[in-house]
């Protein structure tokens, strides 16, 4: 008897333990269960799910990942601009090894090249090859096709356009803290 009273005193086992585990579980299912936790999980499970449609299909029509084509978008997007890996890992939001290993991998498949930046000898600089561009007009329409079908079809025109408004609005909330 002894013991269970120890138990007790210290809230080991017990009527009130038991209460206040099961408390706790609902309050951890409402939260669980919440309109926000909801639809942030339909947020991600649609970003994620395109994003990895959009991935196999450039790995398997183009032989490039969906993170090279973005380095390629990047850097196509004004074709006399020089683009630093510091920027690239800046705007692709990876970490300095993250876009060092990525553009190794480009530069052997031949689809970028580093050069030196004539006003920085410690930074260098990437830019596109013909290769590159090549393979970039290929995997753009592969994404555009993809974009249209998952993206933009199954929602509305106007609300479409309240959704990218919203995107950009978080985009830019998230930027500025």
């Amino acid at each position: 008897m002894r013991g269970q009273a120890q138990d007790r005193a210290q809230g080991k086992g017990g009527h009130g333990q038991v209460e206040a585990a099961t408390r706790r579980g609902d309050e951890a299912a409402h939260a669980a269960n919440s309109p926000l936790v909801h639809d942030f999980g339909l947020l991600l499970k649609a970003a994620t799910r395109l994003e990895q449609r959009i991935d196999t299909a450039l790995r398997r029509e183009c032989g490039v990942s969906h993170t090279m084509f973005e380095v390629l978008i990047r850097l196509c997007r004004q074709p006399d601009e020089e683009v630093s890996q510091r920027r690239l890992a800046d705007d692709l939001t990876l970490t300095s090894s993250g876009i060092t290993r990525l553009v190794d991998r480009m530069e052997e498949a031949g689809l970028v090249r580093r050069v030196p930046s004539p006003g920085d000898r410690r930074s260098v600089l990437v830019d596109s090859t013909d290769h590159g561009r090549t393979v970039f007009l290929q995997a753009a329409a592969v994404h555009a096709d993809l974009v249209e079908r998952y993206f933009v079809a199954p929602v509305p025109h106007d609300d479409h356009g309240r959704l990218t408004a919203s995107l950009s609005r978080i985009h830019e909330a998230l930027r500025e803290d």
